[in-house]
Parts: C-alpha cells; sequence; structure tokens
C-alpha cells in the first residue's frame, strides 16, 4: 500500500470546526478514490457513493431539497442523522450536474457531516453546472505518487533518511539508484504498485497500455465533435515526444492543425490533468505573473508514462546521470513533476524564467517562490560557471540563493557573476526534488544575506 501526503491535508481538514464539503481534484487514475477511501477508514461511519452507478446518482435527480436527500440516503444506509464523525464520499461527480449543484448546501443546513467528493473531468462537467457552489466548497489537488511517496512504501528505512538536512552521504548511492526506478517506472499508482510487487519492467506494459487507451477513450465525453476528438488523440500520442520543450500550437507533433485548434485541444486536456502548460515569466521578484504571449514549455501528467509512450525506457536503464537521456529533459520534467506535486491547491502555476532579446536569449528551468524571494532553480549537469542564464538571474535579484539539482553529492558552492556579485549554489541530487521547501529553510539559514 502506497501511503499518500495528501492524506496530512485531509487530516487537517477533518480538524476544523469551519470546514466546507472538500473536492478532491486531479486527474484519472492518479488514486482519488483509493486515497478518500483509506481517510474513510478513520471515521466512526463512512457512506460511499459511486454516481457512475444509477442507484446512487438517483438520489440527487430525485430530490431537489438537500434535506430530503440525506433523509433517504440514511435511511438507505440505515446511518441516524444524529451519528457523530460521518463521512459522506462521493465519487464520479461529475456524473450529476446536480450532485455538484447540491455541495453549496451541506455548510449551511448539515455542518457536522463531513463531504468529500471526487471525480475525473470534472472541470469539463462544470460547464453543465447552472450554479457551481463558488465560496461554500475547498480544494485540494492529488497528482501522481512522487519519489518520496515511492521510497516510503518500497524502503521505509531509506525513506526516513530524506528527513535528515543535509542528506547524509553515505546514503547517495541508495538514493539515486531508488530515484532511477522511479525515473524509469513512473508515478502512476497502480503501475507504480505493480513494479513494487514484481519488480519486473516488462510486466508493466499492458498497464501503460491500458491507462493510454483509457484517456483516449475519454475524448468522446468531453470533445464538442470528430475533429476536436482527433486533435485531442493526436495530442495524446503525440506530446511525449515533444515533451518539455518550449511548443507551438501550429502543426504541432508534425501535423497538419492549426494553431487555434491545438491551442483548444491543449487546453482541453490541461482541464483533464493530462498536461500543464508551463509559460515563462520575466519577472525578477513577486508577484511573478506568466507571460501568456510567449511560448509555453509542455509538461505531461506522468514521466514513467511518457518514457513508456516515447519508447525509451530501456535507454534509461544503466545510466548514472539521468541528464544524459533525452537531451537532458527526461530529468528536467521529472523534477518539475516532483516539485508540482508537493503543491495541494490549485491555483499553484509552475513558471520558468526567461530574459529574451533581439540577439541572445536566457533561460531558467524553474522559478520558485519562496519567502519574499523567486528562487532560480536549474536542472543540469556540469560546473557552475557555464550555468550562463543563471548568472543572468542572479546579476538581477536582491538575494544570493540559487538551486542546481544534479546527480552528484550535495553540496553548496560559492560563485560568482560576470559582473561580480556573489551568491551561493546550492546543489541537491535529484531525489531530493520533493524537499525543496525544507532545504531552502536550511539554505536561508546557514547563508543569511548579510553574510
Amino acid at each position: 500500500m502506497i501511503q499518500r501526503n495528501l492524506t496530512q491535508q485531509l487530516e487537517n481538514w477533518k480538524r476544523r470546526n469551519n470546514r466546507k464539503p472538500l473536492i478532491v481534484r486531479g486527474a484519472r487514475q492518479v488514486g482519488k478514490t483509493t486515497l478518500v477511501k483509506q481517510f474513510g477508514q478513520g471515521f466512526s461511519r463512512y457512506i460511499y457513493l459511486n454516481l457512475e452507478l444509477p442507484q446512487d446518482r438517483e438520489l440527487f435527480e430525485r430530490f431537489d431539497d438537500i434535506k430530503l436527500l440525506l433523509q433517504a440516503l440514511f435511511l438507505r444506509e440505515r446511518v441516524s442523522s444524529e451519528q457523530t464523525e460521518l463521512l459522506l464520499f462521493i465519487d464520479e461527480i461529475q456524473e450529476s450536474p446536480k450532485a455538484i449543484q447540491s455541495l453549496r448546501y451541506f455548510k449551511e443546513y448539515f455542518p457536522k457531516l463531513y463531504v468529500i467528493a471526487a471525480g475525473s473531468l470534472l472541470e469539463h462537467a462544470l460547464s453543465n453546472v447552472q450554479s457551481f457552489p463558488v465560496g461554500r466548497v475547498e480544494y485540494l489537488n492529488l497528482h501522481p505518487v512522487n519519489f518520496e511517496e515511492f521510497l516510503a512504501a518500497a524502503n521505509p528505512q531509506a525513506y526516513r533518511l530524506l528527513d535528515e538536512v543535509p542528506i547524509p552521504a553515505f546514503a547517495h548511492t541508495v538514493l539515486l539508484q531508488y530515484f532511477h526506478q522511479y525515473a524509469i517506472v513512473g508515478g502512476l499508482p497502480e503501475v507504480l504498485a505493480a513494479f513494487v510487487e514484481s519488480q519486473e519492467f516488462t510486466a508493466l506494459v499492458p498497464l501503460y497500455e491500458s491507462l493510454i487507451q483509457s484517456f483516449k477513450d475519454d475524448v468522446g465525453k468531453y470533445a464538442r465533435n470528430a475533429t476536436k476528438a482527433k486533435v485531442l488523440r493526436h495530442i495524446i500520442t503525440t506530446a511525449p515526444f515533444e515533451a518539455d520543450s518550449r511548443i507551438k500550437f501550429q502543426h504541432f507533433g508534425n501535423s497538419n492543425y492549426p494553431s487555434r485548434e491545438v491551442g483548444e485541444a491543449m487546453r482541453s486536456l490541461e482541464l483533464a490533468g493530462l498536461l500543464k502548460l508551463i509559460y515563462p515569466t520575466t519577472a525578477l521578484e513577486l508577484p511573478a505573473l506568466p507571460d501568456l504571449k510567449k511560448s509555453p514549455r509542455l509538461q505531461l501528467l506522468d514521466t514513467g508514462m511518457m518514457n513508456y509512450q516515447a519508447g525509451i525506457q530501456k535507454d534509461l536503464l544503466g545510466l548514472h546521470d539521468l541528464s544524459d537521456a533525452f537531451r537532458g529533459k527526461i530529468i528536467q520534467h521529472l523534477v518539475t513533476q516532483q516539485v508540482i506535486s508537493t503543491q495541494y491547491l490549485p491555483s499553484y502555476q509552475p513558471m520558468f524564467w526567461v530574459r529574451e532579446k533581439s540577439d541572445a536569449q536566457a533561460e531558467v528551468d524553474l522559478v520558485y517562490a519562496y519567502r519574499s524571494w523567486l528562487m532560480p532553480v536549474e536542472v543540469k549537469a556540469g560546473k557552475q560557471g557555464k550555468l550562463r542564464s543563471l548568472h543572468q538571474f542572479m546579476e538581477r535579484v536582491p538575494h544570493h540563493f540559487a538551486v542546481r539539482y544534479h546527480a552528484n553529492a550535495f553540496s553548496v558552492e560559492k560563485a560568482t557573476t560576470p559582473s561580480g556579485k556573489v551568491f551561493y549554489l546550492m546543489n541537491l541530487p535529484y531525489f531530493l526534488s520533493t524537499r525543496l521547501e525544507l532545504y531552502l529553510d536550511w539554505f536561508v539559514l546557514e547563508y543569511p544575506l548579510s553574510q
């Protein structure tokens, strides 16, 4: 069983007196149902509704009055309305617009009832909701399993070493080996659980194929017409070859599709959670806004599935440094996926930094909002002197902290930009991608601005 970090966020929600109904968002097959069912075991009573089942969906279609609906539900489930610690889990809620609308009334009429809803393609279903409960619900995002969740299941003793800051030197080789396994397999729970059990990469092929086909089959649920369905399926098929690159919508994936059709399809897939368009920012301080006029970078749901679709899993076996694979795109994509996995609120927008001029271009892989600063995060091998874009960024910001992910051991080095500004570069092994916030806390304490 793979324990998810989001469980702690659910526990925090449970303890709050002013909680609202909670919607757990996330793409298909990231483990929403399993997560909430496991969480439900901690309640004295738990009711599970799956709105793909007619008998469960009918409750919301038949009753407009939330009080009558719950009376009918409690009677059917033989539950007293006075039951304490009662969790109602409404799964696949996208199947009933009326069920989504009903969420607005639980806080007002049944504040003691714990209510969680989840569903795939939920954002697409909202277009059919006449009165969405704005301000009366809360959200949490569930992402694919990240490396630390995988490690906790694969080797609990090694997982506990992640809590030591800095990481002990003797742990580096073992943790990097586990990270390489994870990089090949990815973080979709069904695939990852099968790998933890079998340790066989070949046993995962049917699972990948089934998941890819299910994503393509879902297209019919939100494509407005046959043409858009073709564009959507084309993107699902070809996106792994374009991932982690800055893309152009027009003729995407060697197609004849125009920019408008591809852009609309990309945004539909983003709503479905299958990809994310990461836009650059030119900002050097907070608040930082993405520049939607510039070309975005394409981030797919899961690096392991991307590796499988691109046919490069075998090329990753035995590599010492993942930055040697696929021109460095695999590791940059994976580190970005890990950073995203630590963000539970839907408002989070990952960004990278660009400084574009007619005669030169600089690009930093990620910028991360920490305290009042934008922290640059590079994912590159090699000496820090070759990080020209990072130097350009550091010359312009009011702090002296920079981060680089690589395959080597943890270290901090002093660096100097061409203009003479001194800054500190914290080199983190790839397997610490989920611990960025924790290491930044350590970094700014050990190397204060006054130093």
